[in-house]
Order: C-alpha cells, then structure tokens, then sequence
C-alpha cells in the first residue's frame, strides 16, 4: 500500500494552513502556497505536500531562473509531465494561477488613478505578462478619472516603436484630457533606456503644445513597474500644468 504523504501529517506549527491562518498568506514560501493546493504529496521519493510544491518549482526552474514566470504560462500538459501531478491537481494549480491573474488584473472604469500603482494595475491585462513589447496609453478625464486603456503599437520581444503622432492622435479622439503612457520590458528588467528617455522627452513637448497633460510614463514586467516621472526630471523640463 503506498501512503501518500499529507498536509495533516505535517507538525502542527509546519503545517502551510495553520501558518496562513496565523500569520497570513505573506508569510508562506511559494511552495507552501503550492502545497496548500495540492493537499498531498508524493512524487519521487514519497515527499510531502510542501515537499511536492518544491519539486515542481525546481523542475519548472531547470531551463529559467524564474519558476513563477514559467508557472504562470504552464499547460496542464507540461505540469502532468512533473511525477507526481495529475490531472486533478494540475488543474488545481491552474485555476489558482488564473484567479490570481484575474484579481490583479481587474480594471473598472472611472475609477480615480491617482498613483503609478493604480495606472501599472490599470495595464496590467495588456502589458506585465506579454512577451511581446507593447506601448499603451492610460486616458483620463480632467479628475483623473479612467475612461479606459488602449494599446498603440506592439513590437518585438525586445523592441516597440511608437510615435508621438500615433500616439497623441488616439488621445485625441478618445476624447481625454490627460494621459499616461506606458510599455513593458518582457525581460522584467523596468529601468528605462537612452530610446525610452527620448521618447519620453518628446511626448511631454507634444503634451505641453497640445495642452493635453501626460502625466507618467510607465514601464511595466513580470509584476513590476517604474515611474519615470519619480525617477528623472523630464517633467521639471516640460511642465504639465496638471
């Protein structure tokens, strides 16, 4: 008979439920957020159900640093493919994976955007997880209110031209009154180049001339993002009057 290893096994005070419970779901390394899913172990060498969460990102980790990002773009195939997963707890795992992407990216319209945060969760379904590089706006009404996100252009895995032209004409018509732009680095890497500078630098020009503030441009991936506005003095250059 085997015996498959489980959470109710584990000392009490190792136990990843007891833990959250406790002390909340920050506190507990992924592969206790992982075994809390599965309920169970075993897979090689009979391990634990923590143990069995640590397997799977060691294994999803062979070919990239990250496991997280591989985990949140896995098919239910290639997790069936780690001993020890099958098609219930694949599936587990996948629509926890899903969930949480659904919960971060949530974006009802109208609401206020008053930080970089807000407008980085506002992009987050068009930009932080694409391995494609994408440039998009954030359009605003004079309160600062969202009246929705469009994408501009979409380029490589390493590159993505957009022009102020492009650009300005879509806030244009959309009919906002302020802006924010923003594009993702697919390498996660959020620190702007000399192109993103100067682009920038031209956008707060054109918004001065067209009397349409910008107010940030973003750079978003891998669940990260930057504010250009916080980080240079473009804007002690070009003031928005916003």
């Amino acid at each position: 008979m085997t015996y498959c290893l489980r959470i109710a096994d584990l000392p009490t005070n190792e136990r990843p439920r007891e833990r959250l419970m406790a002390h909340g779901p920050n506190i507990l390394a992924t592969a206790e957020l992982i075994a809390i899913l599965l309920g169970t172990g075993q897979g090689p060498g009979k391990l634990s159900a923590v143990g069995l969460g640590q397997y799977i990102l060691s294994e999803l980790g062979k070919h990239q640093r990250d496991p997280l990002s591989v985990l949140r773009e896995v098919t239910p195939a290639e997790l069936m493919q780690i001993p020890g997963i099958g098609p219930a707890k694949a599936t587990t795992i996948l629509a926890a994976i899903e969930l949480g992407k659904r919960a971060f990216q949530s974006r009802p319209d109208g609401i206020p955007i008053d930080s970089p945060g807000a407008a980085a969760a506002a992009l987050s379904h068009d930009l932080m997880w694409q391995v494609q590089e994408k440039f998009a706006v954030v359009l605003l009404d004079v309160k600062n209110r969202l009246l929705g996100t469009q994408v501009i252009t979409i380029g490589t895995a390493t590159e993505t031209l957009a022009s102020p032209r492009e650009i300005f004409r879509e806030v244009v018509r959309q009919g906002a009154t302020r802006v924010i732009v923003a594009h993702n680095h697919p390498s996660g890497n959020t620190e702007p180049s000399r192109e993103d500078i100067e682009l920038t630098r031209q956008l707060l020009a054109g918004a001065q001339f067209l009397g349409i503030p910008l107010l940030d441009h973003l750079i978003l991936g891998n669940g990260n993002h930057q504010s250009l506005r916080e980080i240079t003095t473009l804007w002690d250059e070009h003031p928005q009057g916003d």
